[in-house]
C-alpha cells in the first residue's frame, strides 16, 4: 500500500507538470521577441485602443485593469482605471496594477522602462488588413484562445463582403479622398484604403505615397475625387472653401459625408469594429444615392 500511495503520487506530480506544460504558451510581437508565458494573463493593461477592442472582442475584456485615455468600446472599459497614453503612458500606475502583461506599440515609450522593471510587454501595431488578422490571432494565443482570432476574422471578412453588396448603383470605381487631419489622408495601403478598397472605391492617394502622407491641396484638386470622405472637425464648407476645391467634382456635386467623433474612432483603430468602418463609408454612399453621371 505504501508502495501504491509513493507511485499515485509520483505521477500525480508528473501529471501536474504536464498539465502545467501544456498551457504554457509563447508569442512572437511585432518586434520579433518571443514572450512565454506558464498560462494565459490574467491580468492585462491595454495601451492601445485597438487592442482592448481586440482583446474584448475575443473574450477576455473581464481581464483588462487598466487602460489607456482613449479607449471607450465596450463601455465597460470605461469604468477602468486609465494609464494615460501612447507618449505620457504613467509607468508608476501601470506598474502599480500588477500586470501579467501590457499590450502596447512598438514605438510606445514606456516599453524599455516597463522591461527594464521586469513587467512583461507585448508589441503589436496593426497597419493593413493582413496586419489586423496576425494581431487578432495573437492576441487569442496570448488570452488562451487559440483559433478564436482566426474565426473573429472570418466573421469580419464576411461582412465586408456584405457591405460591399449594398454600395449603391454605380459606386464601384469611382475615386475617393479620404481626410485624416489637415490634408493627411488615409491611402491605398492603408488598413482604411484596404477597406475602401474592399468596398469597390478607388483611391486618389497611391500605395507608393505611404499609409497616411500628408498632401498638398493642390494634388487633391489635380486627382479630382468623386467623394470626398473627412471628420465632422474638418468642415465640409472650410474645405470647399480651399483654393481651387469649389471646382472639384465631389463638391460640384455634393458627393461628401463627414463622420461624428465616435464614428470616426470606429474608422482610425485597426481592430474587430472594422466591418463597423465600412458600414459607416456604405450608409454614406446610400445618402448620396447613385454616383451616375
Amino acid at each position: 500500500m505504501r508502495r501504491f500511495a509513493v507511485t499515485a503520487l509520483l505521477l500525480f506530480f508528473l501529471a501536474s507538470a504536464g498539465l502545467a506544460q501544456a498551457v504554457a504558451l509563447s508569442v512572437v510581437d511585432d518586434r520579433g521577441h518571443t514572450l512565454t508565458l506558464p498560462r494565459p494573463p490574467q491580468r492585462i493593461v491595454s495601451l492601445v485602443p485597438s487592442l482592448t477592442e481586440t482583446v474584448c472582442a475575443l473574450g477576455a475584456c473581464d481581464r483588462l485593469v487598466g487602460v489607456d485615455r482613449h479607449a471607450n468600446w465596450p463601455a465597460s472599459v470605461r469604468q477602468l482605471p486609465q494609464v494615460g497614453g501612447m507618449d505620457d503612458a504613467n509607468l508608476e500606475r501601470i506598474v502599480a496594477l500588477r500586470p501579467d502583461v501590457v499590450l502596447l506599440r512598438p514605438r510606445s515609450r514606456v516599453l524599455n522602462q516597463l522591461e527594464a522593471l521586469g513587467v512583461k510587454v507585448v508589441a503589436f501595431d496593426a497597419r493593413t488588413h493582413a496586419d489586423m488578422r496576425r494581431v487578432m490571432e495573437n492576441v487569442a494565443k496570448l488570452t488562451g484562445h487559440p483559433g478564436a482570432g482566426e474565426a473573429a476574422w472570418r466573421r469580419i471578412e464576411a461582412r465586408l463582403d456584405a457591405a460591399r453588396a449594398r454600395v449603391p448603383a454605380g459606386w464601384q470605381g469611382r475615386r475617393v479622398y479620404f481626410e485624416v487631419h489637415g490634408v493627411s489622408a488615409a491611402g491605398e495601403a492603408s488598413f482604411i484604403g484596404e477597406t475602401l478598397t474592399r468596398l469597390g472605391l478607388a483611391n486618389i492617394v497611391p500605395a507608393a505615397m505611404g499609409p497616411f502622407p500628408r498632401l498638398s491641396p493642390e494634388f487633391v484638386v489635380r486627382a479630382n475625387p468623386d467623394l470626398l470622405l473627412a471628420p465632422a472637425s474638418a468642415d465640409l464648407n472650410a474645405m470647399a472653401a480651399r483654393p481651387g476645391w469649389a471646382g472639384m467634382s465631389a463638391i460640384r456635386r455634393g458627393r461628401s459625408c463627414s463622420f461624428p467623433p465616435a464614428r470616426f474612432d470606429v474608422m482610425m483603430r485597426a481592430g474587430p469594429r472594422l466591418d463597423e468602418a465600412a458600414d459607416a463609408v456604405v450608409e454614406c454612399l446610400q445618402t448620396l444615392g447613385s454616383a451616375q453621371p
